[in-house]
């Protein structure tokens, strides 16, 4: 479990407008989807935003690289602008998931923020009124909103549960008038100190196991990764069951995968859908394809003559049908 936390290059926004807040749940909701994570709580903000994230696969770094990156090229396309959306690497913390406390604390101070920043009025309007989080979703019947929100553990964090959603209002309202209380305010700004400041939030026994793993991996006895060959990886297991799916549809082998051209039109396809189903790499692409050098299941199109570009695009069309059934 994660607080996420990225701004805007140079503090700038991030978002312009509301159809750019639509676009950044969507890409959260695709990146949800590729990676298998779990949002327990979310805000976006004028130029930053906030994710209460379960990755329970780990593969937190493969997620935010295409949240981020594939967020940027939409929003670049769309605007008509070049470089570096977000200030350098977003920050993620931590947390104790095992301990409810930890839970309650996070996901107010996402949930609140809005209200700390002066966009709803204290005492005159509630905080529901602000769109662009989670919180309006957790006061939604089950069954309704965001499918990759998870709402449960917070409600349970709070001795709720999961119908609960006066209860969950009552909470976070009466939080909400706290701040408009200078001493309340106070103590609340203390709680979340660490949130801000900390590199983990939990209690001394999960920091000293976070410490012991930071010292082994220091000394190199133990290597990490969030790529390569391994396929206990969510993006390459999701990648090739999913390939094993477009090869049936297009009538192909993965023996014929094997022989013949580098790229051909239906590896071409192939490449192009699954980059845009999974968060694997090109050198994957390139390995399970039989495409040899990795840079050839990245503009495969490219590489087609024009004959051979209008069989991918009919063997793109094929594909499209399994991910739209799925």
């Amino acid at each position: 479990m994660y607080h996420v936390m990225a701004r805007g290059n140079q503090g700038r926004a991030i978002f312009k407008d509301d159809e750019d807040r639509h676009r950044f749940i969507a890409t959260l909701a695709d990146a949800c989807g590729k990676t298998g994570w779990r949002i327990h709580a979310y805000v976006l903000m004028g130029n930053h935003y906030h994710l209460l994230v379960e990755t329970p696969e780990g593969n937190l770094v493969a997620g935010m690289k295409w949240l981020q990156g594939t967020y940027t090229q939409r929003y670049n396309l769309r605007h008509a602008v070049r470089g570096h959306l977000f200030q350098g690497r977003y920050k993620a913390v931590p947390v104790e998931s095992g301990n409810a406390g930890y839970l309650e604390t996070v996901s107010t101070y996402i949930h609140l923020n809005p209200a700390r920043a002066g966009l709803i009025r204290i005492g005159k309007e509630p905080l529901k009124r602000y769109r662009w989080s989670s919180y309006p979703s957790y006061l939604q019947p089950a069954g309704r909103g965001p499918v990759w929100l998870e709402r449960g553990r917070v409600l349970g964090a709070l001795r709720l549960g999961p119908e609960d959603r006066r209860g969950y209002a009552s909470y976070v309202e009466g939080r909400v008038l706290e701040l408009g209380r200078p001493a309340a305010k106070k103590e609340l700004e203390a709680q979340w100190h660490a949130l801000r400041r900390g590199w983990y939030v939990g209690g001394e026994p999960f920091g000293a196991k976070l410490r012991e793993k930071l010292d082994r991996l220091l000394r190199g006895l133990r290597r990490e990764s969030h790529s390569g060959p391994g396929k206990r990886e969510h993006g390459e297991r999701a990648a090739e069951q999913l390939l094993q799916q477009g090869l049936a549809k297009l009538g192909l082998s993965a023996a014929e995968l094997e022989g013949g051209r580098r790229v051909t039109p239906e590896k071409a396809a192939l490449a192009a859908w699954l980059r845009e189903q999974t968060t694997v790499s090109l050198r994957w692409l390139a390995e399970r394809l039989a495409m040899g050098h990795y840079s050839n299941a990245g503009g495969s199109f490219h590489k087609l003559k024009p004959d051979d570009v209008r069989k991918a695009r009919q063997a793109q069309a094929k594909l499209a049908a399994i991910t739209t059934k799925t």
